[in-house]
């Protein structure tokens, strides 16, 4: 009962009206689902969302507003320091093994990215959705990770276990986008870049107890330990309802806050 409450109180979070039929991923549930007008189930899919000790997947909402096939990897600064070029003094051809370039920045040195590819760590597809943590929705190379049960493993970003279909439902505004289409772009020469006519709402949602839609109910292991510490949060939000000090109600307040707008995480892949 104590997880169904407190994804109904995550649920008072979020817009309830939305202008197009919304993409919604629970984290948790390492599942994305596509709505239709009447918000009924018309696509679902297994992800894999970031790491439950490093790299965890923030909740927040977005909206998706192109889809890029065939796109080159921009390795994140962090990583590049962090991986890439303590392996790259191991391996003089490690750019090479990987379908790695070095990119001259004027001024500022080089960046690492990887060339488009059925290699590339962002598969063939990625959904562009602008935000703070750097966060999206992508392809990934490695398809058999979606057998694992437990699906924790991206640097934060959400890998997809059919991006094409999703992009065929997501251009269905635009226009001639048949599954061949998109197929075509997938595994073409070049990198092609598609502006939504009308942007997709998404939802990056963390519900440990719901309804499907196979109206059983569902119950989720805690993998964020974000159940935890929102129900820690509301008890002593409780406790406080009449905060001694203006500085008692002010962390309180910003203890919600980074649990609605999620944690400071920059993703990847």
């Amino acid at each position: 009962m104590a997880q169904l409450q407190l994804t109904l109180e995550r649920w008072r979070w979020i817009s309830q009206a939305f202008a197009e039929p919304p993409v919604v991923v629970n984290i948790p549930e390492f599942k994305l689902r596509a709505y239709d007008s009447n918000l009924k189930v018309v696509l679902a899919m297994e992800v894999i969302v970031g790491g439950a000790y490093h790299r965890q997947t923030p909740v927040f909402q977005n909206q998706i507003s192109s889809i890029i096939f065939r796109l080159y990897w921009n390795i994140p600064q962090d990583i590049q320091h962090r991986e890439v070029e303590p392996a790259m003094r191991r391996d003089s051809n490690y750019l090479a093994k990987h379908d790695y370039e070095k990119v001259s920045i004027p001024g500022k040195g080089f960046r690492i990215r990887q060339r488009p590819g059925d290699r590339n760590a962002l598969g063939l597809i990625k959904f562009s959705l602008p935000n703070r943590y750097d966060i999206y929705l992508h392809g990934t190379p490695l398809p058999k990770l979606f057998e694992k049960t437990r699906r924790d493993f991206s640097h934060g970003c959400i890998r997809l276990e059919d991006p094409a279909a999703l992009a065929v439902w997501a251009l269905q505004r635009n226009g001639g986008w048949s599954k061949e289409k998109v197929e075509a772009a997938m595994h073409g020469e070049q990198t092609t870049t598609v502006s939504l006519v009308n942007p997709i709402p998404v939802l990056i949602v963390y519900a440990t107890a719901f309804a499907g839609e196979d109206n059983i109910v569902y119950f989720l292991p805690d993998i964020y330990s974000e159940d935890k510490s929102l129900s820690a949060l509301l008890q002593a939000a409780s406790k406080k309802s009449h905060a001694e000090t203006v500085d008692d109600a002010a962390a309180l307040s910003v203890g919600i806050n980074n649990q609605v707008e999620g944690r400071n995480s920059k993703g990847s892949l």
